[in-house]
């Protein structure tokens, strides 16, 4: 088994805050990131694919390819984007990291060949701060 990772970049605004919480209690829980005029952050997207390389290629999967499907499904979608407001995929889900992770799993899901499997979701929202999902 030969596992193969893209990395992807996008930037996108989006701020933690549940309607049915006061302010307070927003603020208490989610503290900055329920800033009511957004915050940004600049992602990083490892997304990570496994199967056995082609022979005659030698190629899991040709990384052009990956990185359009990519890009398609995810990236325009979410680049320089409020993920509260614009990326459909997220519409009534708390935008954590966590469920915009899930999300772009389902995105990709449906757009890979059938010969390679969907391993991980790695998605960076700080150097520090990270979420890996395995469907």
């Amino acid at each position: 088994m030969v596992y193969l990772t893209r990395l992807e970049h996008f930037n996108a605004a989006h701020k933690l805050y549940n309607p049915g919480w006061s302010r307070e209690k927003n603020e208490e829980v989610f503290g900055k990131c329920a800033n009511e005029n957004w915050h940004g952050h600049n992602y990083d997207l490892y997304v990570t694919i496994k199967g056995e390389p082609d022979p005659d290629t030698g190629f899991l999967f040709d990384v052009k390819k990956l990185s359009q499907i990519i890009k398609d499904q995810v990236i325009e979608k979410v680049d320089h984007r409020n993920l509260n407001i614009e990326v459909d995929f997220l519409k009534g889900k708390m935008c954590s990291t966590e469920n915009l992770a899930i999300g772009i799993w389902q995105q990709l899901v449906p757009h890979l060949p059938s010969e390679i499997t969907l391993h991980c979701i790695k998605l960076y929202e700080t150097p520090r701060i990270y979420v890996e999902y395995f469907g």
